[in-house]
């Protein structure tokens, strides 16, 4: 039979058959006088099984040594593998499938998701909670309070698996206590003040302490034992790209703040 006929058959492209060829997976048979090859069923039989390896999700360099075992003993242990990686693909796939319900849950309670999304549940929460508390501000939101919310994602993506339990517990106390989600926008309005504002002005040290006042007992110490992972030395570092969003003010309000939670903790 011609290449036409034995593709046809098998129910792949001619191309496929081509392919196979070049990379030595499938034996190229002599041509005849006309110059057309001539394929048996043999080949046809080859080809078949070939298509049915690589539809089990086998490479085709894996075909090749399946191919190349007459006893079956490397078909076993690839096939082993292939369902292993299946395995954990499934459950990617599932783990996948749970995050995306809950963003589609969180649209459809809140009728859209925030620009930083996706995110994790509690960031997710603590955003909805500030979303509310945004809403009830009688003038725009602090544009303070943006950047946090783009900080907070940047942190959390930043240290998958990782250490996030200081971020998750200011999360929980900004969703359980009203309160302490009036004093975080109090802080957020404070530091927009002092984007025009000198270094020495007296507003600085006020935002400082603001700042720390702020934040919760468990997530400061959780702060201060990561802070030095992310200062700035001579290659840079988070704390360097961080304090380049914010104006002179601003960086020296967040530095005194530090210092003031060091000293807490002593």
């Amino acid at each position: 039979m011609r290449i036409g006929a034995l593709a046809g058959i098998v129910g792949i492209t001619t191309r496929a058959v081509r392919h196979y060829h070049r990379i030595g997976l499938l034996s190229e048979p002599p041509r005849q006088s006309n110059g057309y090859r001539e394929y048996s069923l043999r080949d046809a039989v080859e080809l078949a099984r070939i298509r049915r390896l690589t539809e089990l999700g086998l490479s085709l360099d894996e075909v090749k040594d399946v191919l190349a075992d007459d006893a079956g003993r490397d078909l076993v242990e690839i096939l082993a593998e292939l369902d292993t990686d299946l395995a954990r693909q499934e459950e990617a796939i599932r783990q996948r499938r749970v995050r995306l319900g809950q963003l589609l849950e969180q649209a459809e309670r809140t009728g859209r998701l925030p620009t930083e999304a996706p995110v994790s549940p509690e960031l997710a929460a603590l955003f909805e909670d500030m979303a509310r508390a945004s809403a009830l501000l009688p003038g725009p939101e602090p544009a303070m309070a943006a950047k946090e919310r783009e900080l907070l994602a940047l942190l959390e993506t930043g240290s998958p698996g990782g250490d996030r339990g200081w971020l998750y517990a200011m999360g929980q106390s900004l969703s359980v206590d009203a309160e302490a989600m009036r004093r975080a926008y109090d802080v957020y309005a404070q530091m927009d003040e002092l984007a025009e504002a000198a270094e020495d002005d007296p507003r600085v040290e006020e935002t400082a302490r603001a700042i720390v006042e702020s934040i919760p007992d468990e997530a400061a110490q959780s702060m201060i034992a990561a802070e030095g992972d992310c200062g700035s030395g001579e290659d840079g570092g988070f704390a360097d790209a961080l304090f380049a969003e914010f104006s002179p003010a601003q960086v020296v309000a967040v530095r005194r703040a530090i210092e003031l939670l060091k000293e807490s903790a002593r």
